[in-house]
């Protein structure tokens, strides 16, 4: 599972399959208007993606999958976003693991 983000706005997609072209994944898609969608999107497309001060789309080296994408996918439409989702699921997981908890979020974002 690898996550790819605008580092200037709100696009977010984790992609889970690589298919035998090289280029079209499978995964979760979030262009930021709030209805987070699975489907298949192009690798090139999104490294082609010019953003202001001179940005690209990045990698998320740090993103840890917490989840299958079922429940990425689930969670993300409930809340609107895939990093409302990432919030929601650390928050979860962490929950297992004792640590001290944030509220939850509720469907808005807020806490």
């Amino acid at each position: 599972m690898v996550k790819f983000f605008n580092p200037v706005g709100a696009a977010t997609w984790i992609a889970t399959e690589l298919y035998d072209d090289g280029d079209t994944l499978f995964g979760l898609a979030d262009l930021g208007f709030g209805c987070p969608e699975m489907g298949v999107f192009s690798l090139t497309e999104i490294a082609g993606v010019r953003l202001p001060f001179g940005l690209f789309i990045e990698r998320d080296e740090h993103f840890e999958p917490l989840a299958p994408l079922s429940l990425w996918s689930d969670t993300a439409r409930r809340m609107g976003a895939i990093v409302l989702a990432e919030a929601e699921l650390r928050r979860i997981t962490d929950s297992r693991n004792g640590n001290e908890l944030p509220p939850p979020l509720d469907d808005r974002g807020a806490g």
